[in-house]
């Protein structure tokens, strides 16, 4: 385990908070993506357990994707990820986990799940707004060759510009979108205590506990 990994007593909380909450689409909007991103993980992974059925993973590119898989706070959530980012697809228990991209031409994986199926939903934004980011570069490079040989049309333009997280909200009855000073419409905001603001300069105390999350 890193020692920077989000505390098992905060991971916790935070996931019982989710699951006593009474809302189905949901913004983290704090700074601390890969501790966030840990937490809505781990609160599908229990829901996907209680609720059988189709649950996908939207990150912004597969270079964020990656990232998730090497950075986010918690040793399961790492694994799972690791082995999402080989197939795009993979079941645990009775359910099965996707994972695509807000570039619509990455969700041939995911178009044809039956709504009925589809249960819950992350989504995931880069806290970097770079256009030269080398690693969006990188695995955005596909998409731009084929919108240099063809015009591209997005079908999904009339959801918005947040058709990317529009859509998952028309279809899944559960989505948890974490993404930092964004705002969307319909969309409950929540942060949590233990995530200090950008500005804070004071380390906030940490809780040792034994307790082991499943």
């Amino acid at each position: 385990m890193s020692r920077k990994d989000i505390d098992k007593k905060d991971l916790y909380e935070s996931v019982k908070t989710l699951i006593e909450a009474d809302c189905d689409h949901i913004h983290f909007n704090q700074q601390k993506l890969y501790t966030l991103f840990s937490i809505a993980f781990q609160y599908m992974l229990y829901q996907s357990g209680k609720k059988p059925g189709a649950y996908i993973i939207r990150a912004e590119h597969g270079g964020l994707a990656e990232k998730l898989a090497r950075k986010s706070k918690d040793e399961v959530t790492r694994k799972f990820m690791n082995r999402l980012l080989r197939t795009r697809k993979l079941s645990y228990e009775r359910s099965t986990f996707y994972l695509d991209y807000f570039n619509f031409q990455s969700w041939n994986i995911t178009s044809d799940i039956p709504p009925n199926r589809l249960q819950g939903a992350i989504i995931v934004q880069s806290t970097s707004r770079d256009p030269m980011n080398e690693t969006s570069i990188m695995f955005n490079m596909e998409d731009q060759i084929n919108e240099d040989v063809a015009e591209v049309v997005n079908p999904f333009a009339h959801l918005g510009d947040h058709y990317y997280v529009n859509l998952l909200k028309e279809t899944c009855k559960k989505t948890i979108t974490v993404a930092f000073e964004e705002n969307f419409e319909d969309l409950t905001p929540m942060s949590f205590d233990f995530i200090p603001d950008p500005d804070d300069t004071l380390n906030g105390v940490k809780i040792s506990s034994d307790f082991r999350f499943k």
